[in-house]
């Protein structure tokens, strides 16, 4: 079983940024099966744009645009890509990297689908960083990959699962019912609570109140959608549950800091430097 070093990643490699003890990579996967491998270091996978499947010895992921994993080092996996264009961003922390800090990588076993929204516009302003690449960004790549590791290692994201049964379900119900006609009376009657105690309990297991969820719920649908040349920002507007486009804009630059059209230029590497 082959094992691939540092910056190393089946396909075309766009970009490569080595930071001390971090290196990243953004690269086109051109290949339609990857036989079983493992990496040198850590690291995270965001798929950037189109799909690919991945399986370890556990699990099987299918991950669309918008997908993160993180992969403890040594993991064997395989990789099976669709028909299509698929791009991925890598994010890899050599083991010494870890030596320097508070952090028990042991408690990252295997591989891990990560969902929680805060950490992917994390790993979105990780990678908005890689295309900016003005004078600060080392140390700008370095902070937020600090942040993600102690959002990840943080006690009450390493036991989610054994979260109320109300959590998963309220996350389900917004994943697919994300409109501006949600609200918290409908909420609270389907998942059998009190309004009073979902609004107050929602903000101790997701660390915002509900609407700013729903905003960030509807900003990361976008991401993933805005790769996707082929859907105008009006069609993406109102996918993503947004009553206009220019909602829409105001709202998805509150929360990313840039346009949706400058991010749909970020994608495509004609992002301009500041």
């Amino acid at each position: 079983m082959k094992q691939l070093q540092t910056g190393e990643f089946y396909g075309q490699t766009n970009q490569t940024i080595h930071l001390e003890g971090i290196t990243l990579t953004d690269t086109e996967y051109n290949l339609d099966r990857v036989d079983w491998h493992y990496h040198e270091n850590p690291y995270f996978t965001f798929i950037l744009q189109g799909n690919v499947i991945e399986g370890n010895k556990k699990e099987i992921y299918n991950c669309a645009a918008g997908s993160l994993l993180f992969h403890n080092w040594q993991d064997p996996h395989y990789n099976i890509k669709p028909k299509g264009f698929t791009r991925g961003f890598h994010i890899e922390l050599q083991n010494h990297w870890f030596d320097q800090l508070d952090f028990n990588i042991d408690n990252l076993q295997g591989s891990v689908k990560i969902v929680d929204i805060d950490i992917k516009f994390l790993i979105y302003n990780i990678f908005k960083e890689t295309k900016l690449g003005d004078t600060i960004t080392s140390l700008a790549i370095e902070t937020l990959v600090l942040k993600t590791l102690v959002k990840m290692f943080d006690k009450s994201y390493i036991d989610a699962d054994k979260n109320p049964l109300w959590v998963h379900k309220v996350k389900e119900i917004l994943f697919y019912e994300c409109t501006d006609r949600l609200n918290l009376n409908y909420l609270a009657q389907t998942l059998g609570m009190h309004p009073v105690h979902l609004s107050r309990d929602f903000s101790k297991y997701f660390h915002c109140n509900l609407g700013e969820y729903l905003r960030k719920l509807k900003v990361e649908k976008a991401y993933a959608l805005l790769a996707e040349n082929n859907l105008s920002l009006t069609e993406i507007a109102y996918g993503c549950g947004f009553s206009d486009q220019s909602h829409f804009n105001r709202c998805f630059k509150s929360i990313s800091g840039i346009s949706p059209n400058n991010f749909r230029k970020m994608i495509a590497n004609k992002f301009p430097s500041c």
